[in-house]
């Protein structure tokens, strides 16, 4: 949910706010659309869930994420079959989010899945939640920090310099293409970056992780939601977040409340209403930053 910023959030507004987010959430989702970034390489957006994408390698195709749903990651093996006739042979998981991962139950069993060993705790940990993880699609290739393997002949490394987004973030970075699939620690449909606390991530984490991913060859950033960017583009939103970090770290040094430091920036300090089935609002990156530096986290 986007933070609202105004320093009142009346009855009506709220009323308004609200209809709105159902109404979005009612509308069917964007169509499969398949974009070429380089010879091999393909980002893939719409459907329910999150971008993802295609790598074509030497008999097989790697995909990076999955969709939300069984039904839309077959949308997205349709178009696929479009550009190659090779098959799905490997899945790359940048997180354990299910709109990330509970695509992969669309894939064939014999499906190779990589990712950050946090990352397939999380998803065995999800088994008994509402929305599991594909228990039978769990990764079996890890990596704790920084990996790199040949994969159908595309060379791809696999970088996690901290707990960012969640505790098992993946950043994948194609040297030879010299592109870079960031998952949700890079998107731009939200002003601020989501910081999944109960997951133990973390803000000064996230500042890590960007760090690292500007420091890649690369001007070529593929998000996990929203647009593609620039290494402009993700400095710009590193600068931003770093000051927001800075200012908040100053704040509580001079004695200022959660409610002063919501204020100047803007942000109500009343509390959003609940989420789907009563479930309590996600924390703000103000708040999961105030509760970093105050060390009440």
């Amino acid at each position: 949910m986007k933070n609202v910023r105004k320093p009142a959030f009346g009855l009506a507004a709220l009323a308004v706010f609200i209809f709105a987010t159902l109404a979005a959430a009612q509308q069917p989702p964007a169509p499969i659309t398949v974009t070429k970034i380089r010879d091999n390489v393909y980002w893939i957006r719409g459907g329910v869930g999150s971008n993802d994408g295609a790598i074509i390698g030497d008999t097989g195709v790697i995909l990076v994420d999955t969709k939300t749903t069984v039904d839309s990651e077959k949308l997205v093996l349709d178009e696929i079959a479009k550009i190659t006739p090779k098959p799905v042979t490997t899945a790359i998981i940048t997180h354990s989010d299910g709109d990330h991962v509970n695509g992969l139950a669309a894939l064939p069993a014999s499906v190779s899945v990589y990712a950050n060993e946090n990352c397939k705790k999380e998803m065995e940990e999800s088994a008994n939640s509402k929305t599991p993880a594909p228990q039978d699609r769990l990764p079996t290739n890890i990596f704790t920090k920084t990996d790199s393997w040949t994969l159908n002949g595309v060379h791809i490394n696999f970088y996690h310099w901290a707990n960012g987004h969640t505790s098992g973030d993946t950043v994948v970075y194609l040297p030879d293409q010299k592109v870079v699939f960031a998952g949700d620690l890079l998107v731009t449909n939200r002003p601020d970056t989501l910081i999944h606390v109960e997951k133990h991530g973390s803000a000064a984490g996230w500042i890590e992780n960007v760090k690292g991913m500007l420091a890649l060859d690369s001007d070529t950033y593929l998000t996990g939601h929203g647009d593609m960017m620039t290494k402009a583009d993700v400095q710009k939103k590193f600068d931003l977040i770093q000051g927001k970090y800075d200012k908040i770290k100053q704040m509580v040094a001079q004695g200022k409340s959660l409610d002063d430091i919501k204020t100047s920036f803007g942000e109500p300090t009343t509390a959003p209403p609940p989420g789907p089935n009563g479930a309590p609002p996600a924390a703000t990156l103000t708040e999961v930053m105030y509760k970093e530096v105050s060390n009440k986290g």
